[in-house]
């Protein structure tokens, strides 16, 4: 078997011809290819894998076509100078799968929870609970990368046994009980935003290790029917129960008269109108505002954090931490922000009931979060 590599778009050009490298012929004069072992030592060249497929040719039928440079002494690089039969190609497949498969080191897996370990009422299917189980027995290690602070999460969440988090969208991560990053707002950036959510009427919780710290305008005002239609936008009723329980959907939650803190990682606030975040983003220039919500990503919430805060650059620090390489990454998410996680691990995995935006990214959809779907995405990537 030889092996050749291309951009996906020359592929998608070329894949339903007769005969395959009238690009690279144009361009370079010949077809170029690796043997195996000509392959080991060329693979990291290739930082951008997403965006190139390779493709495994049975090179029986057409060694008399094999030219090897005379510089190429080991015979690791065969080249083509006329196009080869489209029939010769055995396999295509993205080099991003390609070499997930390929590494024997054990995988990394970074999932987010909401609608994608649980659903939106944290409800746990037992086949996510088996499949964490056996992915980590197999030595692979698993690490939670939500929105969430530590002390949001349930111990339910805890005993599915977790190897650390990434916590506060970046602003936390902790692996095996070590503090590996944490950046805070300042005293003086919390009470800015408070002041400011005041000002203009906005419930707001904060979001701490320490705990969840809700406004009194949050907890008696806009806080549960904005929780309401968050759930509602999510497939869950939440009609027929009190505001008191709506609200106990945010683990760890409390109402707080002192909210100037100097420990929170992030503020999120109800949203009266699409002009408030609009404001909000004027007002904090030099920090993070994002927001999240319902149905087809309908704002619901502001939330404000630290600029330097996102899913994808904790994934990096952790893996400098660890020491390893982000081919051997696979990441699982169900929403629009979980977009630059997927894009930034070796394997992106949507749930079956995320975005469409989430889909578009993917380089596999597996089932709704309450069909399987995070086992099935386990057993696809040999996980288990």
């Amino acid at each position: 078997m030889i092996f050749h590599i291309c951009k996906k778009e020359v592929w998608a050009k070329e894949k339903d011809n007769i005969y395959f490298g009238e690009e690279e012929i144009r361009r370079y004069g010949f077809i170029r290819s690796s043997t195996e072992e000509g392959l080991k030592k060329i693979l990291d060249r290739f930082t951008d894998p997403k965006d190139h497929i390779i493709l495994s040719i049975d090179e029986g039928p057409i060694r008399d076509r094999i030219v090897y440079e005379e510089k190429d002494e080991e015979k690791l690089y065969p080249h083509f100078y006329e196009k080869i039969p489209a029939s010769s190609t055995v396999k295509a497949e993205a080099l991003n799968v390609f070499l997930f498969f390929k590494s024997k080191e054990k995988k990394i897996v970074l999932t987010d929870i909401d609608g994608t370990v649980c659903d939106y009422e944290s409800r746990i299917a037992m086949s996510t609970k088996e499949a964490l189980r056996k992915a980590r027995e197999n030595g692979h290690l698993v690490y939670m990368v939500t929105g969430r602070s530590k002390a949001e999460n349930r111990q339910e969440i805890w005993d599915l046994g977790f190897d650390g988090m990434i916590g506060g969208n970046g602003a936390y991560i902790e692996d095996h009980g070590e503090v590996v990053f944490h950046k805070h707002l300042s005293y003086e950036e919390c009470r800015h935003i408070v002041d400011w959510c005041e000002e203009r009427g906005l419930g707001l919780y904060e979001e701490s290790n320490n705990g969840l710290f809700g406004s009194k305008r949050f907890y008696e005002g806009d806080g549960a029917a904005a929780l309401r239609s968050y759930m509602k936008g999510k497939g869950e009723d939440e009609e027929d129960k009190t505001d008191e329980e709506v609200l106990s959907i945010l683990h760890g939650l409390v109402r707080s008269e002192d909210l100037y803190r100097n420990d929170v990682n992030k503020i999120s606030f109800v949203l009266h109108s699409y002009e408030d975040l609009l404001a909000a983003k004027e007002e904090f220039k030099d920090l993070k505002v994002g927001s999240w919500g319902g149905k087809d990503q309908e704002a619901l919430f502001g939330d404000v954090g630290i600029p330097t805060s996102n899913k994808a650059d904790a994934i990096g620090l952790l893996l400098d931490h660890l020491k390893t390489n982000r081919k051997n990454t696979l990441a699982l998410g169900d929403a629009d922000v979980d977009i630059p996680m997927l894009q930034y691990c070796g394997i992106g995995v949507a749930m079956g009931s995320g975005s469409e935006g989430i889909k578009d990214v993917a380089d596999y959809v597996t089932d709704d979060v309450d069909k399987d779907g995070y086992y099935k995405a386990f057993e696809h990537f040999r996980l288990i």
